[in-house]
């Protein structure tokens, strides 16, 4: 589930089952499911990409995430380069919500993230989810909305 709204935070929804595009990855670049030695990785991806200090050390923030009730490894999805550099990830929630996507600034702009989005959405309707939510910021993370909304993302109540 969501922390608590910030200023100019929103949750957006993208309902399932609509019309889902199957994940076109950029050549080069592989997607794979998440396993316990990808922690540090991905630890280091999301610091890197937020830098807002948040999440915590490592050793911190590794034992929150893995004793979350909502980790399941099945939905963290890590896509890397051809020499095995992790270049973007979406780690989810079980019950529909994406907690993180992040994609490393030498690989925006290949459409990475759009990938990772088609497939957590495809995934979740796998599942039977109704829907998929996140939380983003209009301001911090415009970029980021456009994307969301081109998806068919929509903004929903806070309180989902």
């Amino acid at each position: 589930m969501p922390s608590e709204p910030g200023e100019n935070d929103i949750r957006l929804r993208k309902v399932l089952p609509s019309e889902l595009k199957t994940a076109r990855w950029p050549h080069g670049f592989a997607m794979r499911t998440f396993e316990t030695s990808d922690a540090l990785a991905l630890h280091t991806l999301l610091a890197l990409v937020f830098d807002d200090g948040t999440d915590g050390p490592f050793e911190q923030w590794w034992p929150r995430i893995s004793g979350d009730a909502e980790f399941d490894p099945a939905l963290c999805f890590l896509v890397l380069d051809g020499g095995g550099r992790l270049a973007g990830a979406a780690l989810c929630w079980s019950g529909g919500f994406v907690k993180d996507l992040a994609v490393h600034a030498d690989f925006r702009g290949l459409g990475i993230a759009e990938a990772l989005m088609w497939h957590v959405f495809a995934t979740f309707a796998a599942r039977g989810a109704p829907h998929v939510d996140l939380k983003t910021n209009l301001v911090g993370n415009a970029a980021a909305v456009r994307l969301y909304r081109r998806l068919g993302m929509v903004e929903v109540d806070w309180a989902g």
